[in-house]
């Protein structure tokens, strides 16, 4: 079953794309945007994490600049949405969630976060912050040098409070695998578990079916390891 939902997040009304599984949920993910909004990827992610058994909610993160839908050969209509994100806003939009979920009976170890693209940075970000069960990333930026007001991941990771999974693509220009490994690095010294996978033969974007840059092979590969990590680590 899904909906959309509309919140408060600091005086800005944000809708929120939720999907429901069958039966008693085991927790609930919340899916964080790439940078072309909720697409049909995100939307597919929702519904993929609710056949697993979750609930799935996707914050629409670009509401204070219209809430576009933005088709993937069109960078350059994203550019003014993602310069206006900033900490404070995130912060905000990330409670208004988790206040959502709470509300619905879901809280702390019984919440995760998964994010894609620059989505990938606000999880990881999450996961610093909050004792979550469980923090994703898929090609999530800002490793070395911080994005829209957020620390750097590597500053960020020895502080995790949640266990991390983060997917990489190794032919992702933007970012670098000397970065990864860096991530991996810093990531180890935190107190909670954390893992990362790195695919040769994929570039940003592999999880998702309507880019160019969709890889299969990995995109199954991540998203199983992806299931395993969520059930092995949120309290139901």
């Amino acid at each position: 079953m899904s909906g959309t939902h509309t919140v408060d997040s600091s005086g800005s009304q944000m809708k929120i794309y939720e999907v429901k599984p069958d039966g008693t949920p085991k927790g609930a993910v919340i899916v964080i945007q790439e940078a072309f909004g909720i697409t049909d990827h995100i939307m597919d992610i929702c519904k993929r994490l609710a056949a697993e058994g979750y609930v799935a909610v996707a914050p629409h993160m670009f509401h204070r600049t219209g809430d576009p839908l933005i088709p993937y050969d069109k960078m350059p209509e994203v550019v003014p949405h993602i310069m206006k994100l900033n900490r404070a806003d995130i912060e905000s939009d990330l409670k208004a969630t988790l206040d959502f979920l709470a509300a619905a009976g879901f809280s702390g170890r019984q919440v995760a976060i998964i994010g894609f693209c620059m989505g990938g940075t606000i999880s990881f970000f999450a996961g610093a912050e909050w004792a979550l069960g469980a923090a994703v990333t898929f090609y999530g930026g800002g490793i070395a040098q911080g994005r829209f007001g957020l620390p750097a991941l590597v500053d960020q990771a020895p502080s995790l409070k949640t266990p991390w999974l983060g997917n990489f693509g190794d032919l992702d220009q933007s970012i670098p695998v000397a970065e990864v490994d860096a991530l991996r690095e810093a990531a180890a010294s935190a107190a909670v578990d954390t893992e990362v996978n790195r695919y040769p033969e994929a570039d940003h974007g592999f999880h998702c079916n309507d880019r160019s840059s969709f890889n299969a092979a990995s995109s199954k590969d991540a998203w199983a390891k992806t299931v395993q990590f969520l059930d092995a680590h949120v309290q139901s």
